[in-house]
């Protein structure tokens, strides 16, 4: 017993001072990262253009005229001092709504995505380790959700579940989670055959602690682009649903549905569907420019 121990502490040294190194190596790469993603500029305005969506969402009861759902007398008029973005067929205000959509249209692209990457990471995780018939059945379900367009498959979830703005998050999810599960995947193919992973299973590590504590640090570069890229189309896509009438209901200010409202519309009164689109595309594209400059610091290959 003691010649076995004699034997076994050297390699429990060093498998601790693996771990000590790639933490400290992980904790430098961090900061050189997030130097790097300063000075990027396309990088830094997108996240400019972020925050200030997130500051209209939070300051949006200081911010807004109006409240958005209170009805006025003053019917499809143009843009004024009294109402700056004009006012819908109903006589709302449609700066308040655009104001208070921003608290409500991010955030359906942002609980999609926690939906998908949750869902998705653990299956990557899973299917990545452990192989064999596991990974099998795992991917062959990927496939098959893949085999239908995105939008496709949430409005199929969405006539399964109910329309709502809770279950459009749900649908909009369920048809992003395909897309982390293979991205994880493939970067779990790599990473587990790498030192680190064999030193903890030589200790006798469970695959539980393997997966969740070694192996989900390792793939967290990828899963924050893909998540900052897959934002803005989970925006898109839960302002799709909005707009076919399957997401947020009336007369909740979701940027989707103010574009069905003012559909027929576009040609005399522009101001209502102009304004909540501007919107959309002012907040995806700054969504993207973050997650590009995410990618161009994250990214091992660039």
């Amino acid at each position: 017993m003691a010649r076995e121990a004699l034997v076994e502490e050297p390699e429990r040294v060093a498998a601790t001072w693996l771990a000590v190194r790639r933490d400290l190596v992980r904790s430098a790469l961090v900061w050189r990262k997030l130097r790097r993603f300063v000075r990027h500029k396309s990088g830094m305005t997108g996240l400019v253009i972020v925050l200030v969506v997130a500051a209209a969402a939070l300051l949006a009861p200081v911010l807004a005229p109006n409240d958005p759902t209170s009805l006025t007398p003053a019917l499809l008029q143009g843009p004024s001092w009294a109402h700056p973005f004009g006012t819908d067929v109903l006589g709302r205000d449609v700066l308040s709504r655009v104001l208070y959509g921003a608290r409500i249209s991010p955030l359906i692209g942002v609980a999609a995505m926690a939906i998908a990457a949750g869902i998705g990471t653990v299956l990557g995780l899973v299917a990545g380790y452990l192989g064999g018939i596991v990974d099998s059945t795992i991917m062959r379900l990927m496939d098959m959700l893949l085999a239908f367009p995105g939008i496709i498959l949430a409005i199929v979830v969405v006539a399964i579940l109910g329309p709502g703005l809770r279950n459009g998050m749900i649908a909009v999810g369920i048809a992003m989670v395909p897309t982390f599960a293979r991205v994880v995947r493939g970067e779990v193919l790599v990473e587990r055959e790498r030192d680190y992973v064999t030193a903890a299973r030589g200790l006798g590590a469970r695959a539980r602690r393997i997966i969740f504590r070694e192996l989900l640090p390792s793939v967290s570069a990828p899963m924050i682009v893909l998540g900052t890229l897959g934002v803005a189309g989970a925006i898109l896509a839960g302002a799709g649903l909005s707009f076919l009438g399957l997401g947020a209901q009336p007369p909740s200010p979701e940027w989707g549905s103010m574009l069905n409202e003012g559909r027929n519309y576009i040609a005399t009164q522009w101001w209502i569907a102009t304004f909540p689109g501007c919107a959309i595309a002012v907040t995806v594209l700054g969504i993207n420019l973050m997650g590009d400059g995410l990618r161009d610091v994250l990214d091992p290959r660039l």
